[in-house]
């Protein structure tokens, strides 16, 4: 039993781990679901060749933490395929069916603590706050900030010839009365210009970074140009601007007697 409680200790370990190389990647500014993935894969040495690998690999403080999940990932593997063989190995028939009572119990308990929301949320708590305090690491999980997830997202346009986007200045596209912040333009010769200004006229095979309601953006990304793209566009704006009266009167709440 004590080989058991050893492999259940290192498989918490790991659960560990990679909650706190989570926690570490999204203070660099991944999404969680991002991060997520990106841990658990160095840890478990499946290396997926993604561009958000190229990103971790690109960043110094992301490398870090993924070639010491890679390390300890390798010395994980070892330690709970030896202690697997140790337990199993030298026991009678009865003994091993209670053993594996025993492990399928233990791993069913890790499984519940890994997908509880209470506790993932005191413990990412607690790791943000040592990481703030012990390295120099900024606390900004930039999915939480910009509140993605929801209607709203931040997605790329690439503009066609022919697109309704496409010939304007960002002043005469009017683009924040809809709703829609363009934060940054990709040039087709690949240079890109980050907070662009109202001034700054877009082209065809140029990519346009913007955050907006995904909704919105979906239709923005197929209006053509025309009048019907600016009646689309003059409606776009009017929903946004009664969109914006409501959220207004809702959070004013009703007047008081």
């Amino acid at each position: 039993m004590i080989a058991l409680a050893s492999l259940l200790a290192v498989i918490l370990v790991s659960l560990l781990i990679t909650r706190v190389a989570t926690v570490a990647l999204v203070l660099t500014g991944l999404s969680r679901e991002s991060a997520r993935f990106q841990a658990r894969s160095a840890l478990s040495g499946v290396g997926f060749t993604t561009s958000e690998a190229e990103g971790v690999v690109n960043h110094p403080i992301r490398r870090r933490v993924v070639m010491l999940l890679m390390l300890l990932g390798g010395a994980g593997t070892v330690t709970v395929l030896g202690t697997l063989f140790l337990s199993f190995a030298s026991t009678e028939p009865a003994q091993r069916t209670t053993r594996v009572a025993v492990l399928l119990g233990g791993l069913f308990a890790l499984l519940l603590l890994a997908r509880s929301r209470w506790l993932d949320r005191r413990l990412t708590a607690v790791i943000a706050w040592g990481l703030e305090r012990w390295t120099d690491l900024q606390a900004r999980d930039y999915a939480a900030l910009l509140r993605l997830g929801g209607t709203y997202a931040v997605m790329e346009i690439g503009v066609r010839p022919g697109d309704w986007v496409a010939g304007r200045t960002l002043r005469e596209l009017a683009l924040r009365d809809e709703g829609v912040v363009v934060l940054g333009v990709s040039r087709a010769d690949g240079v890109y210009l980050g907070a662009p200004r109202f001034d700054t006229e877009i082209h065809p095979r140029e990519t346009l970074l913007v955050y907006g309601r995904s909704p919105r953006v979906r239709e923005l990304d197929r209006r053509a140009a025309g009048p019907a793209g600016d009646e689309m566009h003059e409606r776009a704006a009017e929903e946004h601007r009664v969109m914006l009266a409501e959220e207004s009167a809702h959070s004013e709440g009703p007047p008081e007697p």
